[in-house]
């Protein structure tokens, strides 16, 4: 969890080619949203989306391996992680499925799960002609924590622009080479 809660605030200052764009940030709460495009269909986009393991760098897992993430992508399902020989984390509940078009979460995640607030994340996703797609993510957070939550809103941005990296590497990588 240190690492985790460590790597999360080194993150304040980096930029990602992703990177979210903070679109409101106050002491109550802040909104963080990216558009991206990417070059599969919505149906390729949504099975790695509904994938973690795949996409979701192990800095920002409570285990330190993004194997153990994993989504149930049904309403009242999960976006969980296993911690080997120690338990599991619920990251964010699945609210709402539309597949291959929309799937919102609400959770707060990594080191906003001590504070006392809540955030909905939404990825909804466009057929962008016949073999692109357009995935915009959208996180909201609100509720309190000493200090205000305008301050993490940057470090907020830079995570999450890391997983829409990550995301859009994984759609895009090409085939493994059969042998």
């Amino acid at each position: 969890m240190i690492r985790f809660v460590a790597a999360f605030a080194l993150l304040a200052c980096a930029t990602s080619p992703v990177a979210a764009d903070v679109i409101d940030a106050s002491a109550a709460g802040f909104t963080v949203s990216k558009t991206v495009s990417i070059a599969a269909t919505p149906d390729v986009v949504w099975e790695t989306l509904r994938a973690p393991q795949r996409w979701w760098a192990k800095d920002h897992t409570w285990s330190g391996d993004s194997a153990n993430l994993y989504i149930d992508s049904q309403a009242t399902g999960c976006f969980c992680e296993k911690l080997p020989g120690r338990g599991s984390v619920a990251h964010a509940r699945v609210i709402f499925v539309d597949k291959g078009k929309l799937l919102r979460l609400d959770g707060a995640f990594g080191p906003l799960q001590s504070m006392a607030v809540t955030g909905v994340m939404t990825f909804e996703l466009s057929p962008d002609g016949d073999k692109a797609t357009t995935l915009k993510m959208t996180y909201t957070v609100g509720g309190y924590t000493p200090g205000g939550l305008e301050k993490i809103a940057a470090p907020v941005d830079a995570v999450l622009g890391q997983q829409l990296d990550g995301l859009k590497a994984a759609v895009e990588a090409p085939p493994p080479v059969a042998k």
